[in-house]
């Protein structure tokens, strides 16, 4: 695919998502200040800053509109909802505007309000760890997209960005994500095995439990925090420790016939240690279960453990994606999450790869779609805006890859998928 056709459509889809009533109005029942809603489509406009000032303007009206809509009840866990997302947004957003003067008082908020969080949430599980040691953690408490694997590292950016105020929420996760990795369920089961009825969605569940692997609810979400933050200097007693036990246990368990990953390994695999001889799929080649996420993972242990070897598997197997085409990888529809722009920006460094990836994302631009592109979900079909799963993640993956003009800033917005 042509860079500058990356660009264009990019452009196009941010064109689409002006409007924030029109972004409210495609998801009525998210909250504004999440990442699959208005956060979201204000961190695309933000990024298409340097292109033209009007996109600067709609991400102030995003934030803006953001700021006053309806909120949900309660808050919610994570950057990716309500409020987190809109405190990853700002955060995230700052270093990509010309002035980021005006945003300042909120991002500071944010930055403390984020902090808050990650510090409460590791008090309470150290609470809970005291009164009885084999309480298992929850996704809520270590993944990227509820727990601490995400917090941390919006928290690391804005350390990045001369936000003091975040070292305590940072050192908190780091704290307790290192000490679930080293601190075994068993002999043989992992600190982040969770029993059957600890996954929000039991269904096909092993009633032994299992471990996850990948970037959004497994283990290569706090790996890649750890990792990020030593090769950051950011590091705790036990935190190398951590990123080898991590970064073993997923070479480990790498399927030894190809360069992929079985999205969980059930507590009967890791008593016997041997893996089932058919595993099912489970979208093994996109960013939250599969060879994206996980492979960048690698990447960042190697980087951190000043070895090679982890490294080289992690290039490996995001560099095989290229050896199939792309309509039969495991994955589903065009977005960040489960998608084709998964495996575009997990691949940014990997030509072959991506421009397989971008290739394929050609198909799914229709500008008869509200948004220009649909996302695609358990084969049903939505005008979906949102990051994750809709339109702003896809339009952000071509800026990426289309080399629209951004500031050298310390931290890109991948940094929400953990993939920067």
């Amino acid at each position: 695919m042509d860079t500058a056709q990356a660009a264009q459509q990019a452009i196009t889809i941010a064109e689409r998502l002006l409007n924030p009533e029109q972004v409210l109005a495609a998801v009525p029942d998210r909250p504004a200040a999440s990442l699959q809603s208005l956060a979201g489509t204000a961190l695309l406009h933000a990024r298409l800053a340097r292109v033209d000032p009007s996109f600067e303007t709609a991400a102030r009206t995003h934030w803006a509109a953001a700021a006053t809509g309806p909120r949900p009840r309660a808050a919610h866990p994570g950057v990716f909802a309500a409020p987190g997302g809109m405190a990853a947004s700002l955060i995230l957003g700052e270093t990509y505007l010309a002035d980021p003067e005006p945003q300042l008082p909120d991002i500071r908020h944010a930055v403390k309000w984020l902090t808050a969080q990650a510090v409460n949430k590791a008090t309470a599980r150290h609470e809970r760890l005291r009164r009885d040691p084999m309480t298992p953690p929850t996704w809520a408490l270590y993944d990227v997209i509820t727990g601490l694997a995400g917090t941390g590292r919006i928290l690391l950016a804005a350390l990045a960005d001369g936000h003091r105020d975040a070292e305590p929420g940072l050192l908190a996760a780091l704290t307790t994500l290192t000490t679930m990795i080293n601190t075994p369920r068993s002999e043989t089961r992992p600190g982040w095995w969770l029993p059957a009825d600890g996954h929000t969605t039991t269904g096909g569940v092993s009633l032994s439990g299992v471990a996850e692997t990948g970037m959004a609810h497994g283990i290569a979400g706090p790996l890649t925090l750890l990792a990020t933050s030593a090769s950051a200097g950011w590091t705790i007693g036990g935190q190398t420790t951590a990123i080898r036990t991590a970064t073993s246990w997923l070479l480990t368990w790498q399927s030894p016939d190809t360069t992929t990953w079985p999205p969980h390994i059930t507590g009967t695999e890791l008593d016997n240690q041997q893996p089932a001889p058919n595993p099912a799929p489970g979208r093994r080649d996109a960013w939250c279960y599969g060879t994206p996420g996980i492979g960048r993972a690698l990447t960042a242990a190697g980087r951190a453990l000043n070895d090679p070897r982890p490294a080289q598997a992690g290039t490996t197997a995001i560099t095989a994606l290229a050896d199939q085409a792309a309509d039969r990888w495991d994955t589903e529809g065009p977005a960040l999450c489960h998608g084709t722009a998964g495996i575009l920006q997990g691949a940014a460094s990997h030509p072959a790869t991506a421009d397989l990836a971008a290739t394929a994302l050609t198909t799914a631009i229709d500008p008869r779609h509200t948004f220009a592109v649909q996302n695609l979900h358990h084969h049903t079909a939505t005008d979906d805006p949102g990051l994750l799963t809709g339109a702003a993640g896809i339009a952000l993956a071509l800026a990426d890859h289309g080399g629209l003009p951004t500031p050298k800033n310390p931290t890109r917005w991948d940094a929400a998928l953990l993939l920067s």
